[in-house]
């Protein structure tokens, strides 16, 4: 599977979401939701572990992306990912970074290869 980098840097091609959403296993689907819920204080259902990245133009998005505020922004203008960004690093960013250091990581060296 090739790299899929969401807007915020999330690798989707890694993530356990979007691994059984492409072998329609509803056993993957459960772990996930029990571990996304405990690891978020949500109630995450098996049902809603569908997606195919949030870049995904073809398939489901998790439902969480779809309000995501960072993909909105990175839609709106219409970068690869927040790296693309003139405004990288902007404040939605930067709290993001708080909870996921390694996001953080993976766009600064796309920034080294632009």
């Amino acid at each position: 599977m090739s790299e899929i980098i969401a807007f915020c840097g999330i690798r989707c091609d890694k993530c356990d979401a979007l691994i059984a959403t492409r072998e329609n296993d509803d056993s993957k689907r459960q772990d996930v939701a029990g571990t996304w819920s405990k690891q978020f204080n949500a109630r995450i259902q098996p049902e809603q572990i569908n997606c195919m990245g949030c870049r995904s133009e073809q398939g489901p998005i998790f439902f969480y992306c779809d309000m995501c505020e960072i993909r909105k922004c990175g839609e709106e203008k219409n970068v690869r990912n927040c790296a693309h960004c003139d405004d990288y690093v902007c404040d939605k960013l930067e709290q993001f970074f708080k909870m996921s250091p390694e996001n953080r990581e993976i766009l600064e060296g796309i920034r080294r290869r632009l």
